[in-house]
């Protein structure tokens, strides 16, 4: 299992920007309907500051996500917006849950 977790602060002129094209990718995500894509973003209470969380069974779904015009398009603009913090992307190893992922 693969889990990720990204985290960046944007300026506030990008933040609407930001959510619309996040909404974008969670939209073609849903459209795929693939039961091992796991993956939300959440504010933090700063208003500018976005955490994305990702779980996969293996890295060829992640890059699933990862080729999506809409991701594509999410980065690229995200990038060029000059982030006031660039993304910092973490691996996260499961130590314990109370419940399955991916029916294992």
């Amino acid at each position: 299992m693969k889990a990720v977790r990204v985290q960046y602060t944007v300026k506030d002129s990008y933040v609407a920007t930001n959510k619309q094209n996040i909404e974008q990718v969670m939209s073609d995500l849903r459209a795929l309907n693939n039961p091992n894509i796991r993956y939300s973003s959440f504010l933090l209470d700063d208003g500018k500051t976005f955490m994305h969380f990702a779980l996969y069974p293996d890295e060829a779904t992640g890059k699933i996500v990862s080729d999506l015009p809409s991701f594509q398009k999410f980065r690229s603009e995200l990038k060029e917006s000059q982030p006031e913090i660039p993304p910092k992307a973490e691996n996260l190893s499961l130590v314990a849950s109370a419940y399955e992922f991916f029916g294992n």
